[in-house]
């Protein structure tokens, strides 16, 4: 391929440079691989990210070059490319893309773009998520295999309010949940949705799962990471290539695919064919939208019968009404016994 070309996309003309620059040493994969597998899995990435503001993690030099998140959509933004107004914790405004064609994810990807992060609103409502998202982190001596184990029990509580949950991987050891939900509650309340789900899921495997905040109280446990669902805080887009030696890519899944399932079954490589023989596993997620009156209620009793509270915002966020004071609890003064 030459230095610099007009790609097609679905109609659209895209500029693309530099195809040959390898972005995965390890493995070969070039610029242009990553470009052509966002073609290939196009409208399966789109799903997941059309009409959303979307933060870019661009890698411009490959993963073993430096890195960084353009937030703010740059100013040669190409006119067909629609962006969103969002705002940070600060309050300060921003406009990010907001992807609403393969073309514009071809274009991202031409500027080193390997994950892209979506908020979970779109542009019709930014302040109003329209889904809820579960974060399943393994800690120390856990692995994907015990996220799997977490995610699988999630379900059953979900269930039992209703809701359903669309399960991937994240890329690397853990699993993302996304159940998607009508767009009327606000950052603040869908976060203590999530952490009432989490406490719940707590108290079925307290030896396994964790929403401890601090990491020295976590141990050997899957955190259920609350805080992604806080404004401002975003998980990798289904799809989404991830920075690693393996180029793995974070893979949409049905649920009796998760037991069987490993991180590394899904790359830069094997994802297309997978795409092009199954399809996009969560195509039917934008069909539905559940309600969080039932969950809103669990947290409501959490709290006043066995006083949990709020739980500590990430460390860049505003100190929010309610919040625990954000002190490791290893560090927090203890009244000196006479």
């Amino acid at each position: 391929m030459s230095a610099a070309e007009q790609m097609d996309v679905d109609g659209t003309s895209v500029r693309v440079t530099n195809l040959d620059k390898v972005y995965f040493p390890e493995r070969g994969f070039t610029k242009g691989d990553v470009i052509r597998y966002v073609v290939a899995v196009g409208p399966g990435m789109l799903r997941g990210m059309r009409n959303r503001p979307t933060t870019l993690e661009r890698y411009p030099e490959g993963v073993d070059g430096e890195s960084f998140y353009q937030k703010r959509a740059p100013k040669y933004l190409p006119e067909w490319i629609p962006t969103a107004r969002i705002r940070f914790p600060s309050g300060r405004p921003a406009d990010e893309m907001c992807p609403d064609s393969v073309a514009a994810l071809v274009w991202a990807a031409n500027l080193g773009t390997l994950v892209f992060h979506p908020w979970p609103v779109t542009s019709a409502d930014t302040d109003r998520p329209d889904e809820l998202r579960i974060d399943f982190d393994p800690q120390p001596e856990t692995d994907f295999a015990d996220a799997a184990r977490a995610a699988h029990e999630m379900r059953a509580v979900l269930a039992e309010h209703g809701l359903t949950g669309w399960p991937k991987t994240s890329g690397g050891r853990g699993v993302h949940l996304y159940v998607p939900i009508r767009p009327e509650w606000t950052f603040v309340e869908v976060r203590r949705a999530v952490i009432a789900l989490g406490r719940e899921l707590e108290s079925r495997m307290p030896d396994r799962v964790t929403t401890a905040w601090w990491k020295e109280e976590r141990g050997a446990r899957v955190f259920v990471d609350f805080n992604q669902m806080a404004r401002d805080r975003t998980i990798a887009a289904a799809y989404s290539v991830r920075a690693n030696r393996r180029a793995t890519v974070s893979a949409p899944l049905l649920w009796d695919e998760l037991d069987d399932a490993h991180p590394d079954d899904f790359d830069l490589a094997t994802m297309p064919e997978r795409y092009k023989a199954v399809g996009d596993r969560h195509a039917d997620m934008p069909e539905h939208a559940f309600g969080l009156e039932s969950v809103l209620e669990m947290a409501d009793r959490q709290q006043r019968d066995h006083g949990l509270g709020d739980l500590p915002y990430p460390p860049d966020h505003p100190k929010m009404p309610g919040e625990p004071p954000r002190v490791q609890p290893s560090r927090a003064k203890h009244p000196v016994e006479e």
